[in-house]
């Protein structure tokens, strides 16, 4: 048998000081920090290539749809062919098509319009508001109850 009593045996070592631990602690702490965030760059550049790849195939497919477009546009224009001449075929749906475009350029120029300038205004007034209830909180704090009884 072994152990402090016994002669010859080893001695456990003595427990560390608490200097020791709190160095120990921050040894450890810095290097599973350092390990996490490795795995997480890990994690960001696989997860990265993956969406890289994923978005070219996307340019790709949307590269692929606007040649077919334009073969369906073709054959639209040959069907037409077949009922007037082909100038007066193509001159018809290029119309059609500025049309489309001139509706699509309108409607966004609207969105545009509506959505600028780009300030945001609600959170401006919310800050102005919390600002103005930090300087007259007496004031405040009267015009909350007042709001919340009607």
């Amino acid at each position: 048998m072994s152990g402090p009593g016994v002669p010859g045996a080893p001695t456990p070592p003595p427990d560390p000081s608490t200097g020791q631990l709190v160095s120990q602690l921050s040894t450890e702490i810095s290097r599973l920090v350092r390990d996490e965030l490795q795995l997480a760059q890990l994690e960001v550049t696989g997860k990265a290539k993956k969406a890289g790849i994923g978005v070219g195939m996307f340019g790709a497919a949307g590269l692929v749809a606007l040649y077919g477009l334009g073969v369906l546009l073709a054959a639209i224009v040959l069907a037409l062919a077949l009922v007037v001449d082909a100038w007066l075929a193509a001159l018809i749906v290029a119309v059609v098509l500025f049309a489309i475009a001139g509706v699509a350029a309108l409607l966004g120029k609207k969105q545009v319009s509506e959505a600028s300038p780009p300030v945001p205004r609600q959170a401006m007034a919310n800050v102005k508001e919390d600002i103005d209830a930090v300087r007259n909180p007496a004031q405040h704090s009267a015009a909350q109850h007042s709001a919340q009884e009607h």
